[in-house]
């Protein structure tokens, strides 16, 4: 077993300070009563008061929450399928492509993504506005639920499919009451991921958004090259409240059907 040293302690304690001191100082100051970011001039949630009556912000939030969610629903049903096709199906024609295309989001730069959507919507005579930014963040956010869910039915038990089907379920019944509450946490770990990048892409959006419809990215973006205001600290605040919680939701939810799972083992053994 290695010794914690004090030079782990101090990289340890250096390297989250520069993620996570940051967004500290972000929501200390999204209560200061000063216009003014860096100058503190007393504890005030008057700034929170003035988002909520701003109309510009409130409406690209709901636009950007209505596209988080579409877009991870859409993209984890299509990601789940493409994982189960990737190592289920085994050797088919074609599959070196199929996983190609899957993957190639991965690292393909954002700019080339973003710009190839926009070519195609314009070609297909697609106005943009909400629809086309789902169908752009559902094709760039697709691929990471697909490799989630695959490293998950790599280590599944096949035997349990194989025990169901033995017992007179049908293909379907058998993923649907077998194998889908197993790989669960990974379906939701993927809606998840997805619904975040989705929540945080500003460069994609930016090419695929219209006049209609604009994202909350894309309006933070336009109000900070103004400069940054109290109204924006206090926004930042409440979407890193947001994340938070869901990701400490989805842990101590994870972490309770691991237990769970753990217990009715025990009792099967």
């Amino acid at each position: 077993m290695r010794r914690f040293t004090w030079f782990n302690a101090t990289s340890l304690t250096l390297g989250f300070a520069f993620l996570y001191l940051p967004m500290v100082i972000l929501v200390i100051y999204s209560f200061n009563a000063s216009k003014l970011v860096t100058v503190w001039a007393g504890f005030s949630t008057k700034w929170y008061g003035e988002l909520l009556n701003n109309d510009a912000f409130l409406e690209a939030a709901w636009v950007t929450l209505q596209v988080a969610v579409v877009s991870s629903t859409i993209a984890t049903a299509l990601g789940t399928m493409a994982a189960y096709v990737l190592v289920r199906a085994g050797r088919f024609h074609g599959r070196t492509l199929f996983s190609g295309m899957i993957y190639a989001p991965l690292v393909m730069p954002e700019v080339i993504t973003g710009l190839s959507l926009l070519l195609l919507f314009i070609g297909i005579g697609l106005d943009r506005g909400i629809v086309t930014i789902i169908l752009a963040h559902t094709t760039f956010s697709m691929c990471y639920v697909s490799v989630v869910v695959s490293s998950r039915l790599v280590s599944f038990d096949k035997s349990l499919e194989e025990a169901a089907l033995d017992l007179g379920c049908t293909q379907f019944e058998s993923f649907r009451l077998v194998t889908l509450p197993i790989i669960a946490p990974a379906v939701i770990s993927g809606w998840l991921l997805a619904f975040t990048l989705s929540l945080d892409d500003l460069v994609i959006a930016s090419f695929t958004s219209g006049p209609s419809a604009t994202t909350l990215p894309i309006k933070i973006w336009s109000a900070v090259r103004l400069g940054v205001s109290p109204e924006i600290n206090a926004l930042s605040t409440i979407m890193i409240g947001i994340v938070a919680v869901g990701v400490i939701t989805a842990s101590l939810v994870t972490k309770r059907a691991a237990v769970q799972r753990q217990q009715e083992e025990r009792a099967a053994g």
